[in-house]
């Protein structure tokens, strides 16, 4: 029997002891006022104590009894109440049936957000599916004859439309990640040099040179959800980095398994940098910007923490930005 409960079991039953103690007194004043004899008087007072703890040591344990049945229904909650010792009076039995109600209740509610969210995913899941039809049709549009200034503003902007639909596609799988996750050793200089490539287009956009460092060497990932990382982190920085910026990509020196992106863009606020990985968390930054979504690094770490991964970020305003992705895989074996 812990000690907290001991204490917890002597403040609820406070009144009971408190009406005892009065009775006692009670019984010695009159007892003393009529001048009764002092060794029945004594006699009399023991046995009501001996009775009093024998009475309060059988109610404590039964109140334990109870308190630790209970604690084992909260902990296997989900087996239902059917476990609850009976009710001993009137209040007990409500308290009961109170609950039961509450229980059923959030049942039916966990039933109707289940199929709903079945049903949002399913949505948009066929919408992503269905938004790559036009996103090809608008590529064969551009390969007609367009103005060349045209044309680079509206592949870049049709590129942004592919990455916000995979966006949506890999938000929609993250719940279900682990069942999707396939552990190779992977060549991380390839993943990062394909990433670059594929932005190729909004560096030229935008002016922005890029640096690639030292990236020589083996990462035991999967290779698809981390590469979808490093295309959020060098969106970012290719968002918030002016034209003339520079991007650069290389593994920290004396430590082979962290990965840096660093750029030389509008950096974040101090007050901002504890909140960057909450969902829907935008920044002053993405205030301004007014395109930000909030998702990209909310599901760049809940990615790389089911990859055993880790991410840190340090920035100063007007000084860019430097995140180091932790690319240890001491917890992983692979597939």
């Amino acid at each position: 029997m812990k000690p907290s409960f001991f204490f917890a079991y002597l403040k609820s039953r406070a009144k009971r002891f408190g009406a005892f103690v009065s009775f006692i007194l009670l019984f010695a004043s009159v007892s003393l006022l009529y001048r009764l004899p002092a060794e029945p008087l004594g006699y009399a007072l023991l046995l009501a104590a001996v009775l009093a703890l024998l009475y309060a040591g059988a109610d404590c344990y039964a109140c334990y009894q109870k308190h630790r049945r209970l604690s084992e229904t909260l902990s296997t909650l989900e087996a239902g109440l059917h476990s609850l010792p009976l009710p001993k009076d009137l209040v007990e039995g409500d308290y009961q049936k109170l609950l039961y109600s509450l229980s059923e209740r959030t049942r039916e509610l966990s039933s109707q957000m289940d199929a709903r969210q079945s049903e949002m995913t399913e949505y948009y899941t066929l919408w992503a599916h269905q938004i790559k039809t036009p996103i090809a049709a608008m590529h064969l549009l551009l390969q007609e004859e367009i103005p060349a200034g045209i044309r680079e503003e509206l592949e870049q902007q049709l590129f942004l439309i592919e990455q916000y639909v995979g966006m949506v596609l890999h938000y929609l799988r993250l719940e279900s990640i682990s069942s999707d996750l396939c552990l190779c050793e992977c060549d991380l200089s390839r993943m990062v040099r394909r990433t670059v490539k594929k932005y190729s287009i909004v560096f030229i956009h935008k002016k922005i040179q890029v640096k690639l460092g030292n990236l020589e060497g083996k990462v035991l990932t999967d290779e698809k959800w981390l590469t979808f990382v490093l295309e959020q982190l060098l969106s970012n920085a290719l968002k918030y980095t002016p034209s003339g910026g520079v991007v650069s990509i290389f593994l920290e020196p004396g430590r082979e398994q962290t990965l840096v992106i660093r750029d030389t863009g509008i950096g974040i606020r101090a007050e901002d940098l504890p909140r960057i990985f909450e969902r829907g968390f935008t920044g002053y930054n993405g205030r301004m910007d007014q395109k930000s979504t909030g998702i990209g690094l909310y599901l760049s770490r809940k990615i790389l923490t089911k990859l055993h991964h880790t991410i840190a970020i340090t920035s100063q305003p007007n000084e860019g930005a430097t995140v180091r992705l932790g690319l240890s895989h001491d917890k992983l074996e692979p597939v």
